[in-house]
């Protein structure tokens, strides 16, 4: 009973993946009989089981909109939280586990037709080293309506989700293997391009710029590998190792800043990490390594020169 169920279950999550039939339909059909509910269970298990994001925390600001207005996406959070987690977002990194952290502040609304458009600022982040602010995001939305993302035809919010999904994606690939994210980056820019050509052109073309931006960025992208190797020999007692690859790092912070400057990703990846950085370097007795940091971090320079002061003492 048990392996027919999850053979049927996979030929649904094949299907709905590679036809883009909505899941939400599935498990309203599953729901009208009781008999369904045991195969409804394991299909929802194996979803959770197979998700790149393991928590989604949505938060809304709608302070601005008028009661009536409100009650409108009152079920927008929860809508955004299943889409994300019950979308395959990449078939080769399915067990990431990534946590994401949504923030949508409404500011208004304006009527096009038959439909209300929102317009919004939102942040995106994995509560770590990535973080993306984006101040002008425009889409509609109805509750009655469930979220799902089509490749190919364009739709104002599940892009605009989809679009930051997959450079978090991205970045996390990153810390694995280098330019693992490159799939999930021209998915991103895939998304930008339509938008761009859509009647929600809105942000757009900033969007495109900005995936650009980060997937060129080849400094930023092997620094961040390197910290995140060098941690872990660090945590292993690997000495040799941990150096080499903070070596490494300092040199692609040197090539990101010499290619493109003091850019947001780049500062934000030193701001939340120069600390385990310094502490490591402070702890392997490397001062040298530490001025170079103060060099290529100088938002940050008394906090290098404070762990410099503890190894002259």
């Amino acid at each position: 009973m048990l392996g027919n169920s999850v053979k049927i279950l996979n030929l649904f999550n094949s299907f709905f993946y590679k036809h883009l039939v909505n899941k939400n339909d599935l498990i309203q059909f599953l729901l009208m009989d009781r008999r369904n509910s045991f195969l409804f269970a394991v299909f929802l298990f194996f979803n959770l089981l197979n998700a790149q994001f393991e928590l989604v925390r949505v938060t809304i600001d709608d302070r601005l909109l008028r009661s009536e207005e409100k009650q409108d996406i009152i079920n927008l959070s929860n809508d955004v939280k299943r889409f994300v987690q019950t979308t395959s977002w990449d078939d080769n990194y399915s067990d990431l586990n990534i946590n994401l952290y949504i923030q949508i502040i409404f500011e208004s609304i304006t009527v096009k037709g038959n439909e209300t458009v929102y317009n919004c600022q939102a942040m995106f982040s994995n509560g770590k080293d990535l973080r993306y602010f984006d101040k002008s995001a425009q889409f509609y939305y109805s509750s009655s309506t469930s979220l799902y993302y089509d490749p190919v035809l364009f739709e104002p919010l599940t892009g605009f989700l989809a679009f930051y999904v997959h450079l978090i994606l991205a970045g996390e690939i990153d810390t694995y293997e280098f330019n693992g994210g490159n799939s999930s980056y021209e998915l991103a820019r895939d998304i930008a391009i339509r938008g761009s050509a859509s009647d929600y052109k809105k942000g757009w073309s900033s969007r495109l710029s900005e995936v650009d931006d980060l997937s060129r960025n080849t400094g930023l992208r092997k620094a961040r590998l390197a910290f995140y190797i060098a941690f872990e020999l660090f945590e292993q007692g690997d000495v040799e190792g941990t150096l080499l690859e903070l070596e490494i790092m300092l040199n692609g912070l040197e090539e990101s800043y010499r290619d493109v400057g003091r850019e947001n990703s780049t500062q934000y990846f030193l701001k939340v990490k120069s600390d385990k950085i310094a502490e490591i370097l402070t702890f392997l007795n490397k001062k040298e390594l530490l001025k170079d940091m103060k060099e290529l971090d100088p938002d940050r320079r008394d906090l290098y020169q404070s762990f410099l002061d503890t190894i002259s003492e």
